[in-house]
């Protein structure tokens, strides 16, 4: 039986809102419109969705399952085994989905657990948005993120990891360019493979049909992994205007992931933090906001991430990142469209998801309320009031009282 969505507002992904419908059947859109519902033969059953919004499932291209936004990851890490790491996983990716999340980019798991928890939502056993999986994230050795990736140097290194993840299942090839904020004694801003390194790793995963990533703040490191060619730089807190004029020529994506760092600071070390953790993410703020004005205001190209679960970064509240952007000069629609059409840009999704049109995967979400008139709302998720994911409703809930 086909379901129509009537009589709300529709932002469809693509830069237009209209008040209008949406026909479902099965896992597809198969219509949308303006105005009225046509008459029609056809066993439909209709859904009033009155001054509710109607908008593509959000698309997180950057978070961490394995962790749940504690003070230390690392710790919580560390000692969990497999087994609970794969449950972790599971409910931080319901905690997603319940907030509006259909898919999401893991950056990086550890032996397996991605791949597994894949497994298990693929065979009914678990609720969780759609899954694009990076495997482990491949590091130099004693690089960024070591205790959980995967240490490789030199081209053949590299090579030779991306291949190991490909063959795992792996969705993307995520690398480390360079220090980063977690990993005690690694400097944000130095660069940590080479571009020949990297570039290998990047030909692994273009050949295969796979997409890559590269963690990199420092002004060095982003330019090394734009050379390399990765389809978006993760972060980019340290970004120079050379680097900005790079993307801009190479198309690469920008995963700002602004909720990471502020929230670092924002808790700070009264709340469990590392010092030097707090110390990192303070001398980089400002510069995360004044270089992604300076990259928005040129026109490269944007993704959404939040780098769900590090410190303070829950998995749940994902849809902060949207407030950040628009606090940082982007306008409620392009936000919106940056976290659904654009995301699945760069996640070569785009014929399937990110947009509410015919022929489209049915990933949708029903809002309470208008989040152009107050972008927001989509920090409550008492709004998200439905989630689907491939025509099924996985999330339900009553509207809030008036």
């Amino acid at each position: 039986m086909q379901t129509a969505y009537v009589n709300g507002q529709i932002i469809d992904g693509t830069g237009k809102a209209f008040r209008g419908y949406m026909i479902v059947d099965g896992d597809k859109i198969t219509e949308v419109g303006s105005g009225d519902l046509p008459l029609t033969n056809a066993s439909v059953a209709v859904h009033d969705i009155g001054s509710k919004t109607l908008m593509p499932g959000i698309i997180d291209c950057h978070v961490h399952l394995r962790s749940d936004g504690v003070a230390d990851p690392r710790a919580q890490s560390a000692s969990d085994t497999d087994a609970i790491a794969v449950l972790r996983s599971a409910r931080n990716a319901l905690r997603s989905l319940d907030a509006g999340i259909t898919t999401i980019r893991d950056c990086g798991s550890r032996n397996g657990i991605d791949f597994s928890l894949r497994s298990a939502a693929q065979q009914g056993l678990c609720k969780t948005p759609r899954l694009v999986l990076s495997g482990m994230m491949i590091c130099m050795t004693g690089g960024h993120g070591w205790p959980l990736g995967l240490e490789a140097d030199g081209p053949d290194g590299l090579r030779r990891a991306a291949r190991s993840q490909i063959k795992a299942g792996a969705d993307n090839v995520k690398l480390i360019a360079s220090g980063g904020i977690l990993t005690p004694g690694t400097d944000i801003g130095a660069p940590q493979f080479t571009v020949e390194e990297m570039t290998a790793a990047v030909e692994e995963a273009r050949t295969a049909g796979k997409t890559s990533c590269a963690h990199a703040h420092g002004t060095t490191a982003i330019k090394n992994a734009v050379r390399a060619g990765v389809d978006s730089i993760e972060h980019g807190y340290l970004i120079d205007d050379e680097g900005i004029e790079m993307m801009l020529e190479r198309g690469t994506y920008l995963v700002a992931t602004s909720s990471a760092v502020r929230n670092v600071v924002r808790h700070g070390v009264k709340a469990g933090i590392r010092p030097e953790v707090v110390r990192k993410a303070e001398s980089a703020i400002e510069r995360h906001v004044e270089g992604f004005k300076r990259a928005y205001k040129a026109g490269v190209k944007m993704a959404m991430g939040t780098d769900t679960g590090v410190p303070f970064t829950d998995h749940g509240k994902n849809l902060d990142e949207l407030v950040y952007l628009v606090e940082m000069g982007v306008p409620p629609m392009e936000a919106i469209s940056i976290s659904t059409s654009k995301s699945a840009e760069l996640l070569r999704m785009a014929d399937r998801i990110g947009s509410l049109e015919a022929g489209k995967q049915a990933d949708f979400i029903v809002v309470d309320g208008d989040p152009l008139q107050d972008i927001k709302i989509l920090q409550d998720k008492s709004r998200i009031l439905r989630v689907a994911v491939g025509g099924q409703v996985l999330v339900q809930r009553d509207a809030r009282p008036q």
